[in-house]
């Protein structure tokens, strides 16, 4: 007890000695009261001072904004490949950069290069979603490397245009460009359109202006040197070393000889002359090739090695020499033309002659179903693939060349005559606009890499067999008209008709069939070209079956006799096309599926070869009827009788002879 006690005592000790408020404690309640009441009368100042002041109050009246639904697109495109900036890809199209490309599209794009950076661990950018620069205008000169079409009427647009690409070659580096022409006597008015533009190109690119200049003397130094070689059978150096001096150049192509061999190996040439000039793309100090090398090849056939293209255009990328074409347009689905030829000696007879040329097909196989006894003439109607020849496109595109298609008629507008044919050219009928023609490119890799492209679709193993075996396969047209003198000899006459058309519905069957082993993969083809190349054969085929079919009935029916409207008179038997199928209602299903197969193409696919063959065979109906007329039998009087069959008087038939005509010769071989 005396613990406690004690201890409360200790405590009431303590309370006594405190005050309630101590010295700290009013110092930080004075302080308190000062600031609030400084605060008070800063508050009230902005009160007291507005009481004598009117407020002017300003309402807005927002107006409620139009609300726009946009349409979803239902398709997006878009570009994976990394950009630093943003281009003609943007929604600002017409207040942004002016889209100009080489294809009209309505979105533009750029192909974008990939700038490749070191790293520890390799990483590989690969960047194939846009193949070519589109835009909202043409520009038909743009700069597209590995072009595959460039179409032009003449050598010197396509020298023109081939003038950029070497300033562009220029401006990174001093160039070196080799140009090679072609030996052959169809070449000649070409080499010397071409030898006739030189001087401009010098003096476009300021090549004339440099040679003068001291810092150029020295012929390492000199910016554009220029070789000239000769091709056909054997290969032929035109200078002894690659030179600026114009008049050398001239020289050298007006030395070029005519081979007559008619052999022209285009791709050991090419081949030959990158392993000839290598020395030029070996590094300097600055590790970089001492000069760009360039080749221009000038030709008008598709060469006698194509299967060695795939070495010759390795060989070039391991330089990294670009191989440009002046060359020919291939005609569409075929390897031969006619070229119209007139002896340039006008002492010998300059009426046209026509000559054999390979200068086709644009694809690495046969692909377009060879037929007659169809509306489409396929024995005359060339026409333009829109493409050069496989094998010396797909160099020029392997390489990042350009393929030139010249032809001095070309109009997308009108057909050509063999009358408007220019000498020294191959008869086309019809030409194609290349901004359409783009979309249905053929397959431009190795001949193992489209073979196996074959093999996997259904659909093109079946096209490429149809295809292979209607080029190989004779083709007859049979005959229309019967002229009835006799019974038995109308009836013999019916007869041998029937055993042609038999023939022809034995190629025709084995065609069809084939054909339609594709039909099961036709939905999952993408190529326009292939659906293209498909649907045209099928419905060519189903078409000349009919047309085979119906044939043989019609003339099994005329055998059993024919309706006459005046027996004793009508004695000619004419097969002319109609849209009805009478023998038949199978050939008649099978006639309604042909035309939807050619409907389909002329619809999906215009503008192209393909359509314009479709229409041409809709325009001429698949079955047939009988046209029956009379035929003069009476044998016709004898030429130059006179009344009663006597002679005619004697004239001077040497006021009436005509001159001499001038001695004609051959053509060479083209």
């Amino acid at each position: 007890m005396k613990e406690v006690d004690s201890a409360q005592k200790w405590q009431e000790k303590i309370y006594e000695d405190e005050s309630v408020v101590d010295g700290d404690s009013s110092a930080f309640l004075t302080s308190v009261l000062v600031h609030v009441a400084i605060l008070l009368g800063l508050g009230l100042v902005p009160m007291i001072s507005a009481e004598d002041s009117d407020i002017d109050l300003t309402s807005v009246v927002l107006e409620e904004e139009e609300i726009i639904e946009l349409d979803i697109p239902e398709e997006v495109a878009f570009n994976d490949a990394p950009m630093e900036e943003i281009g003609a890809n943007s929604d600002f199209s017409v207040e942004m950069a002016r889209s100009e490309a080489p294809v009209i599209a309505e979105v533009s794009d750029i192909p974008e290069p990939v700038d490749f950076e070191q790293h520890e661990i390799g990483e590989i950018y690969v960047n194939e979603t846009i193949d070519i620069a589109s835009g909202l205008e043409l520009n038909e000169l743009s700069a597209v490397r590995g072009h595959t079409g460039e179409s032009a009427t003449g050598a010197s647009g396509a020298v023109d245009r081939i003038t950029q690409e070497i300033l562009q070659s220029l401006e990174e580096r001093k160039t070196l460009v080799i140009w090679m022409f072609d030996q052959s006597g169809s070449l000649a008015m070409q080499r010397q359109e071409i030898r006739d533009r030189f001087e401009r190109i010098y003096r476009e690119l300021g090549v004339l202006e440099a040679a003068e200049n001291p810092a150029f003397a020295r012929h390492s130094d000199k910016p554009l040197l220029t070789a000239v070689l000769s091709f056909g059978q054997q290969i032929t150096d035109m200078l002894k070393e690659p030179t600026d001096n114009l008049s050398e150049i001239k020289e050298a192509i007006d030395k070029i000889q005519l081979d007559e061999s008619g052999v022209e190996n285009i791709f050991q040439a090419v081949k030959f002359t990158a392993n000839r000039y290598s020395k030029y793309r070996d590094t300097g100090a600055d590790g970089d090739p001492k000069r760009n090398v360039m080749m221009i090849v000038v030709c008008d056939e598709v060469g006698d090695d194509q299967m060695t293209v795939d070495d010759t255009i390795k060989r070039c990328r391991q330089l990294a020499i670009p191989v440009y074409c002046v060359g020919v347009p291939a005609p569409f689905g075929r390897s031969e033309t006619r070229m119209k030829w007139i002896d340039p000696d006008p002492n010998y007879d300059q009426t046209p002659q026509w000559g054999v040329v390979n200068q086709g097909p644009e694809s690495c196989l046969p692909e377009r179903i060879k037929l007659a006894f169809s509306s489409s003439m396929e024995g005359t109607a060339v026409i333009d693939s829109g493409f050069g020849p496989w094998a010396m496109t797909r160099m020029c595109y392997a390489t990042g060349g350009i393929y030139f298609a010249v032809h001095p008629n070309r109009n997308v507008n009108k057909a050509i005559t063999r009358r408007e044919t220019s000498a020294y050219s191959s008869f086309m009928e019809t030409f194609f606009d290349p901004t359409v023609m783009r979309k249905y490119r053929p397959d431009y890799v190795p001949r193992s890499e489209y073979l196996k492209r074959i093999q996997s679709s259904k659909m093109r193993t079946a096209l490429v067999q149809a295809a292979s075996q209607s080029w190989t396969a004779p083709m007859q047209t049979p005959q229309l008209k019967f002229v009835k003198r006799d019974e038995a000899g109308f009836n013999t006459e019916l007869s041998d008709a029937q055993k042609q058309a038999a023939k022809l519905a034995y190629t025709i069957q084995p065609l069809m069939n084939t054909l339609q082993l594709g039909e099961a993969g036709r939905e999952d083809e993408n190529s326009l070209r292939w659906q293209a190349n498909y649907d045209l054969a099928m419905g060519r085929v189903l078409a000349t079956y009919v047309r085979t079919e119906a044939y043989n009935q019609m003339l099994a029916a005329a055998k059993r006799g024919l309706k006459l409207n005046d027996p004793k008179r009508d004695n000619t038997f004419t097969l002319v096309p109609a849209d009805e199928i009478t023998v038949g209602s199978q050939l008649d299903k099978a006639r309604i599926k042909a035309n939807e197969y050619l409907q389909r193409v002329v619809d999906k696919h215009e503008g192209t070869p393909w359509a314009h063959l479709a229409q041409r065979e809709l325009e001429t109906p698949i079955g047939w009827k009988w046209e029956i007329s009379f035929t003069d039998l009476a044998p016709p009087p004898r030429p130059g009788a006179g009344g009663g069959g006597n002679p005619a008087p004697a004239q001077n038939d040497q006021a009436n002879m005509l001159k001499k005509p001038p001695p004609k010769r051959r053509p060479p071989k083209l």
